[in-house]
């Protein structure tokens, strides 16, 4: 099986041979294809342009690998911003590909969302070597480990050796660092020969800092009224948005269609602004949805606003099927840690009262968007969300990559509660994500890192020192620092010591319990219907209901204390042992040991 997405722009092969290339430059006077020549001197081909700005050219002989530039008015030349290859970075040629040439597997038709354990990792630091092709040798242990899903950081090519993936400027191009476009296809070949389904990471709420051309050829792409944490915002619904919604939906079908992705990730969609009759985020899931052709394709948003709206219980057009649930992570870590600076402020008082709330209901702070400063704009709250439609997770890029030092959570609380986050994140109705290396409890960090240059490279220096510059200062990381990229490496032989062998036993039993015990109940959940009670200052009791009449208990004692309960929720003879952490075999029900969790499904008795 042979696939290709086809989009209104970029370079298309004919059947007959030649190249059709076209390119949105509303702002350009003229513009020529510069085809790269052995001699130096660009081979020019003077393009047309219709009424909208796009221009076209038709070269006979340009073939798959033929290196092309883009030239602006003369004098300007720029890659193709719906480039597939840029073999040596933005800031080089563009490269025609065939997509056609990668021979796919037929039968994969992906794995329903109730299945989905996501594995966040990063190629470029996932191994050694930093590539698609050594990130497709390591996927057999993720099976073992348990996991259903990878989901890749953004691939999109950006300037330099290394990065996040967040600033991309070539968003339909692998980027150069990590292999060719058929590697990236490689890897998904193998994950799904695997059993394991791929998600990516898009961005598309703004463009990097580093070379990006579009302001010189395409100014229509930003936003003239509005802004975003970046500059100027994305322009999806003001004069001359088509063509820059057109260039965002057709990136989401292409990752679906011609590399066979099962899901995509949208990065900080808070940053969309659009108001137009039917937001791009609507129109990019009816478009992907139907270009998936019967495939288990699932969308999952990231919301700082906790906005719910573009989301449903089950796959629809126009919706998402998931979340990241922050509040998850913020709330359990105030209660491991104790921190409430910057945006953990919200979570420090009534802290297990919020988690209590976080588990039943989903999200805590319902469309609350932040102030300055990281604390939440309090409103109205919204009715319980469906849990299946969150993702918990106790780390992830964000919330290790962000703090000053790059510290895992598992490395600021207690050592005897080293893995319950983790725990708590994977036995939830929640769909639960891992961040690689988490499934071994690596110790080693996640940095901030950016291979920027020159005023750029400065400027990020300068900004970080600003951001966390008390205390300690001295010995904050550069985050341009080669070094830096390369301490944010988990060592995966760790995974063979005595306390990470642990961990890690720990993680394949919680997976597995939650494939036989949560997964296949997950139809079955009745919103609304969850509860919660505090017990003692530490203490919680959690009672998760679904239709039969059947119900998962949860019992969590987050103190150094041992708690002594009478069971009141669950029949003695009827519940199952689902999983426990840090609970002797044959305890007594109503035995809490300090740091520990137990899980248990069966009847639910009428008090």
């Amino acid at each position: 099986m042979r696939c290709q997405h086809d989009m209104p722009f970029g370079a298309r092969l004919r059947d007959g041979g030649g190249v059709d290339f076209r390119l949105w430059a509303p702002g350009a006077r003229q513009v020529e294809l510069a085809i790269e020549t052995p001699g130096g001197s660009p081979e020019l081909h003077p393009a047309e342009a219709d009424a909208q700005g796009m221009w076209e050219c038709m070269v006979p002989h340009a073939a798959a690998g033929t290196l092309y530039r883009w030239k602006i008015d003369g004098n300007l030349l720029v890659p193709d911003p719906a480039s597939r290859h840029n073999p040596a970075g933005p800031h080089g040629p563009s490269a025609v590909v065939d997509p056609r040439q990668f021979e796919w597997d037929p039968a994969w038709s992906g794995r329903p969302w109730p299945e989905t354990v996501l594995y966040e990792l990063h190629v470029g630091t996932f191994t050694p070597e930093g590539t698609f092709a050594a990130a497709a040798e390591r996927l057999q242990g993720l099976v073992d480990t348990g996991v259903t899903a990878v989901e890749l950081m953004p691939v999109a090519n950006f300037a330099g050796r290394f990065g996040w993936g967040y600033d991309g400027v070539l968003p339909y191009a692998p980027h150069h660092a990590y292999g060719t476009p058929d590697d990236l296809k490689r890897l998904v070949q193998r994950a799904h020969r695997l059993g394991l389904m791929v998600f990516l990471d898009v961005v598309y709420n703004h463009f990097g800092p580093d070379g990006n051309y579009l302001h010189a050829y395409a100014p229509p792409f930003f936003s003239q009224t509005k802004n975003s944490p970046w500059g100027a915002a994305i322009n999806f619904d003001g004069p001359g948005s088509g063509p820059v919604r057109e260039f965002f939906i057709h990136n989401a079908v292409y990752w679906i269609q011609e590399y066979r992705f099962d899901g995509l990730r949208l990065d900080a969609v808070h940053a969309i602004s659009d108001d137009s009759p039917v937001h791009v985020l609507q129109e990019l899931s009816e478009r992907v949805r139907t270009a998936a052709h019967g495939r288990h394709v699932h969308l999952v948003l990231e919301n700082e606003d906790n906005g719910y709206r573009h989301l449903a219980p089950s796959p629809m057009h126009g919706y998402y099927d998931g979340q990241w649930n922050d509040d998850f992570h913020h709330v359990v870590h105030v209660a491991m840690t104790g921190e409430t600076q910057r945006y953990y402020h919200d979570y420090g008082a009534s802290t297990m009262d919020l988690l209590a709330r976080c588990l039943t209901h989903g999200m805590i702070f319902e469309g609350a968007k932040r102030k300055e400063g990281g604390a939440r704009q309090v409103i109205e709250a919204a009715p319980a969300q469906p849990l299946s439609a969150l993702v918990n997770f106790a780390h992830n890029h964000d919330q290790v990559g962000n703090r000053a030092r790059g510290e895992r959570l598992s490395e600021l609380v207690p050592a005897e509660a080293r893995r319950l986050p983790t725990l708590l994140a994977l036995l939830t109705p929640a769909i639960p994500m891992l961040f690689f290396g988490e499934e071994w409890g690596a110790p080693e960090p996640f940095l901030y890192f950016a291979d920027w240059e020159g005023e750029l490279r400065e400027a990020v220096r300068a900004g970080r020192k600003r951001e966390f510059g008390h205390g300690d200062a001295h010995d904050l990381p550069d985050p341009c620092s080669e070094q830096t990229f390369a301490r944010s490496r988990p060592d995966p032989a760790r995974a063979k010591e005595h306390d990470h062998a642990a961990w890690l036993a720990d993680v394949k039993a919680a997976l597995a319990a939650r494939r036989k015990w949560i997964t296949p109940r997950q139809a079955q959940l009745l919103t609304g219907r969850h509860s919660a009670q505090r017990v003692g200052e530490r203490g919680l009791s959690v009672q998760w209901r679904y239709e039969d009449g059947k119900m998962l208990c949860l019992e969590l004692n987050l103190g150094e204390e041992p708690l002594q309960v009478e069971p009141q929720h669950l029949g003695p003879v009827e519940a199952e042992a689902v999983f426990s952490h840090r609970v002797p075999a044959g305890a007594p029900r109503g035995t809490w040991p300090p740091y520990s969790a137990r899980w248990t499904l069966g009847e639910e008795i009428t008090l």
